[in-house]
């Protein structure tokens, strides 16, 4: 972006203390992120940004948000002095959407958010100018830093939008008014503060609130929860899936080591992924979904496909320090993301005397139902096919003892969150040159720092 401070104080129903005709080249909420040319928004979090404010000033910045009435408000810098610094910046956000005027594509979904936004930006960027969200910055904060981060020339502007409680991806719908719409999946992220599935897929499907007329809704057509609730807007609609009945469907798939192709009716282009899983595919199917929308040939779709780079610690493999290889999946967690994790890492060939070994933290936020839905995940392990199973946290302890039926004591161990490494210094001697491991948890949990260990 590239604003005056009078335009910006415009924008947002502010006056500027200081020189309006300053150029603010970036907006930063982190003051050590803040750099020249910078405006500096101070949130209240955990700290109030506010006590940030000679740090961002150290750092460059040349303006600041100033929430009114708050004290030590500085003078050796530009003040725009505001009702609330977030809302503001808000505000500011829709504004240089508004200003830029890109074609937004928004996509939400319980997994496969950061991939599909990964894959459908790859895709788009084939013939536009496209901006993304960075990483997964896709919440009240994020969705506006990424749009203030955009560059003029954007012609296309892909959104991850997650959320966590119902009524937030109206807020960031009505923020972006999105021409695309992408619903990934329904699973059980989040349960804990919605409560069903049913009233997951009613939040997701608030990410159409402001979908504009001549839009177009992408959806995982497989689940019936999303087929009831998008037959009732009247935006025309598009499906992906598994299923005959959908508008686009994969009709082949192969998994591989570090790969995976598929094909697709009415097409006769072969399409790889540099990821493994249907549920990676099923990814793929919604951006190639967006890429036809705006014109692409399945060549152009098919070529950005199989060169995408994905975001770090989604499936992403790296070597082990005795020659292992890992999988790690280890961003967040949810049952279904588990057993779609689970499933593939298990169609993995290896070679005779090596073994899968699993790697479980907990999965979070999934309130009194959590208990039953960790030790549920036993279905899916089975001894045969992951040889190790390591389970890490409180909530694990709940499949370690489902597991117990199927797994022999020294196939499989359970720690608690305290004993991460007591867990590192098992896998350590018992992982062999030839295995490979899949790593999968919430963030919360932080088994990146178990997969730092094992490199």
């Amino acid at each position: 972006m590239k604003m005056q401070l009078a335009e910006i104080a415009k924008a947002i129903n502010s006056k500027c203390e200081g020189n309006d005709q300053t150029v603010i080249t970036s907006v930063a909420f982190d003051s050590r992120k803040i750099a020249a040319g910078g405006l500096f928004v101070p949130l209240k979090g955990d700290r109030d940004g506010h006590d940030f404010i000679n740090s961002a000033i150290s750092n460059g910045a040349s303006a600041t948000l100033w929430q009114k009435d708050h004290p030590n408000k500085p003078d050796n810098i530009a003040v725009l002095e505001v009702d609330d610094p977030l809302t503001s910046m808000q505000e500011l956000a829709q504004y240089y959407l508004n200003k830029v005027n890109p074609t937004v594509v928004g996509i939400t979904g319980s997994n496969g958010k950061t991939t599909t936004k990964d894959m459908t930006a790859a895709v788009l960027a084939k013939r536009f100018n496209v901006h993304k969200t960075d990483a997964n910055f896709n919440n009240e904060i994020g969705v506006p830093m990424t749009i203030l981060d955009m560059k003029p020339n954007t012609e296309i502007l892909v959104l991850e939008m997650g959320m966590d409680h119902a009524g937030q991806l109206h807020q960031l719908s009505e923020l972006t008014h999105p021409d695309v719409t992408i619903i990934t999946m329904i699973g059980e992220a989040h349960i804990e503060f919605l409560g069903s599935r049913a009233a997951i897929a009613d939040a997701k499907m608030e990410i159409t609130d402001f979908l504009r007329e001549d839009g177009e809704l992408i959806y995982n057509g497989d689940e019936p929860l999303l087929r009831e609730r998008a037959a009732k807007i009247p935006q025309a609609k598009v499906t992906f899936g598994f299923a005959k009945n959908d508008t686009v469907y994969a009709t082949g798939y192969r998994s591989y080591k570090h790969h995976a192709t598929f094909t697709i009716n009415n097409s006769d282009h072969k399409f790889t992924i540099p990821m493994i899983g249907k549920h990676n595919v099923s990814n793929a199917l919604s951006a190639l979904c967006v890429g036809r929308h705006f014109g692409e040939s399945d060549e152009e779709i098919a070529t950005a496909l199989e060169k995408f780079t994905p975001t770090a610690d989604r499936m992403e493999w790296e070597k082990g320090d005795v020659g292992e290889d890992i999988m790690s999946d280890v961003y967040n967690s949810n049952p279904t993301a588990v057993r779609a994790v689970i499933t593939s890492f298990g169609q993995i060939q290896v070679p005779a005397g090596s073994r899968r070994i699993a790697v479980l933290g907990d999965m979070l936020e999934l309130g009194n139902r959590s208990a039953a839905l960790h030790a549920g995940l036993a279905d899916c392990l089975d001894p045969q096919v992951i040889n190790e199973v390591y389970l890490f946290g409180t909530e694990m302890k709940n499949l370690a003892t489902a597991l117990k039926e199927n797994y022999k004591p020294e196939n499989l161990h359970y720690y608690t969150k305290d004993q991460m490494q007591h867990m590192i210094t098992d896998l350590k001697n018992d992982i062999k040159p030839n295995d490979i491991v899949v790593l999968k948890g919430s963030h919360g949990m932080h088994l990146e720092k178990v997969v730092e260990r094992l490199r």
